[in-house]
């Protein structure tokens, strides 16, 4: 990549996390909150360090990544120190072990099996692993997150484990073309998050509503995210 297409590529990302945080802060003010009560997470699938380091420069303090393998491999590359780092994507048991002590949170939470995994590892390690619990708000067959009809029970469950705090919930809603229909799920998913949040469970600190991304993150603070995950409208289209 020639040193001008970088310089550009800077350029851009400057520019987008100034927009974002001012859209975010808008929808904020509207909603009733503050933009200090909305965090804006950078999702950093298949965006190389150099990037990723720069928007941390520029005031970006957590960034979240899909893969275990890709984010294991570029850790050593980030600087860190003033970010935190989230696992978003769908994690496989098999692979609880290498991300625990990795990452300050897992947002995908999905299974008895797989929070049974984390809390044995953390226990393991000494440590205590903070996680959301994914919600599939749609019902929808290619997704991965816990249908709302056993979410209940599964944060009961999760919330006797010892090496395990839930946080909060996330969703990824269904593709909507109707911002009527988008604003639905999202406003259900934000009932669910204080209904539970209501119940005061033990070892449940229900503060983390993490939804929206690019093409809806607005919406989604409008009906109460607390933190949006955002990569492709900060970054730039992703290079697969």
């Amino acid at each position: 990549m020639e040193k001008l297409s970088v310089e550009t590529r800077f350029s851009d990302i400057e520019y987008n996390i100034e927009k974002i945080k001012e859209r975010i802060g808008t929808a904020a003010v509207k909603s009733g909150r503050s933009e200090n009560d909305v965090r804006l997470m950078a999702v950093s699938k298949t965006v190389e360090p150099i990037f990723i380091n720069h928007a941390i420069e520029h005031g970006i303090d957590l960034i979240g990544e899909n893969k275990v393998q890709e984010f294991l491999s570029k850790k050593p590359h980030l600087r860190l120190d003033n970010c935190e780092a989230h696992l978003i994507g769908h994690l496989q048991t098999n692979k609880v072990r290498q991300i625990i002590t990795e990452v300050s949170m897992i947002q995908s939470v999905d299974s008895v099996k797989l929070a049974n995994e984390i809390s044995k590892r953390s226990e393991s390690a000494g440590i205590v692993t903070e996680c959301l619990v994914e919600v599939n708000i749609g019902g929808e067959e290619s997704k991965s997150g816990v249908d709302e009809g056993y979410l209940t029970e599964l944060v009961h469950e999760i919330s006797e484990m010892k090496a395990l705090k839930i946080k909060g919930l996330m969703t990824i809603p269904p593709i909507c073309e109707d911002e009527t229909r988008l604003n639905k799920y999202f406003s259900k998913m934000h009932r669910i998050f204080i209904d539970i949040m209501d119940k005061k469970l033990d070892n449940v600190d229900m503060t983390i509503l993490s939804m929206g991304m690019s093409s809806d993150y607005e919406a989604a603070v409008m009906n109460g995210s607390t933190l949006v995950r955002v990569g492709t409208a900060l970054f730039g289209h992703r290079i697969y």
